[in-house]
């Protein structure tokens, strides 16, 4: 049994893994929070025999307060009782602390703390509500029975947060290799939500100013940013593998990413990567992008026409993101999450008297 939310990378991440989980015969149930799934998504999922239960619990960073909480514990012990699950798979913090009579896994994906420390904004964070919230986060590292976060810049930020009495495992996440074709055009593309101050889309507004090449973002928003850049809205997943396809260029100035799904899809189209100079950007794509200090919209200016004149470097560029993407496999991820589950297993072994276990998540 897996708990998901259906907002950004999470989403992304759960569903390639629950699908890649149940090509290798496990039985998984992937358990939302949130806003609900499209269609189309509970389409795909129910095709790669991945069963979809909808909860429209809150989600736990909209619910520092707590007033969801018990709620969220009354129905997941529902369905923990229902599905019997030999595995529970945690994508947020609080339900570590349910009481699971299976053991947990708690892939910390991000948190409101680390965050806030990122945008150099952590003043609100001592208001009781928010102190609630990071309490609940430390008691669920602690509950969990292991831990995960997708990068070990991400793992270290976590171990000095919140210092858990258990060491955490790292787990890149990855996804299905890309096929590196389509034509390229003159095209810089971005992709983040404007409301999110960490993914830092105002430098890049700025940046653009002067550049001779377009400057395409998705992501939500009210309204434009500026007039420098071409403001798509929300896109589907489809729609942005499109556009990265025939983009030249991805750009990230984000000032806090713990792994960055949108860079390796960039990657993996074959764009040329320009991302900020931080620490999970440095361990992840290190040899394979340009980095430049977020703060620096002068230096991303320069950075961005660099590219943009020079063919040659634009192409070594992209062949390596493209190589340094098949790294981040969705295959190897899976395998990673197999192995950790069978150990958890071993030391935690299930009631039952068969000789062999099916692994149910």
């Amino acid at each position: 049994m897996m708990t998901t939310d259906t907002v950004g990378g999470v989403w992304t991440y759960s569903r390639g893994l629950a699908s890649d989980l149940a090509q290798a015969n496990v039985e998984v149930t992937l358990v939302t929070m949130g806003p609900r799934a499209r269609a189309d998504e509970r389409t795909q999922l129910q095709r790669s025999r991945v069963r979809l239960i909808e909860t429209d619990l809150a989600l736990e960073w909209q619910d520092p307060e707590g007033r969801n909480v018990a709620d969220a514990s009354r129905v997941l012990a529902g369905l923990e009782i229902k599905l019997r699950p030999d595995i529970v798979h945690l994508n947020s913090f609080r339900e570590a602390s349910f009481g699971w009579h299976a053991p947990t896994v708690l892939v910390a994906h991000s948190c409101v703390n680390s965050w806030a420390q990122a945008c150099q904004d952590t003043a609100w964070l001592e208001q009781p509500r928010w102190r609630r919230y990071t309490g609940r986060v430390g008691a669920a590292l602690d509950e969990a029975q292991a831990w995960v976060c997708p990068s070990q810049s991400f793992h270290d930020v976590i171990s000095e947060l919140y210092r858990p009495r258990s060491r955490g495992t790292v787990i890149w996440n990855g996804i299905a290799p890309g096929d590196f074709v389509g034509r390229k055009q003159d095209l810089i593309f971005a992709a983040g939500r404007l409301w999110d101050r960490a993914k830092n889309i105002e430098t890049l507004a700025a940046a653009a100013r002067g550049l001779v090449w377009p400057v395409e973002v998705a992501g939500a928003a009210d309204a434009s940013p500026s007039a420098t850049v071409s403001w798509l809205g929300q896109l589907s997943p489809e729609a942005i593998h499109t556009r990265l396809r025939h983009a030249s260029i991805f750009v990230s100035p984000a000032k806090y990413e713990p792994f960055g799904l949108s860079v390796l899809e960039a990657a993996a189209a074959g764009c040329a990567l320009v991302l900020s100079d931080i620490p999970t950007f440095r361990e992840l794509w290190n040899g394979a992008a340009v980095f430049v200090d977020p703060t620096d919209s002068d230096a991303l200016h320069r950075a961005l026409a660099g590219l943009c004149a020079d063919r040659h470097e634009r192409s070594r560029l992209q062949r390596a993101a493209y190589e340094h993407s098949l790294t981040y496999s969705q295959a190897r991820m899976t395998s990673a999450y197999l192995t950790l589950y069978e150990g958890l297993l071993t030391s935690h072994p299930a009631d039952t008297a068969d000789d062999q276990i099916e692994v149910r998540a």
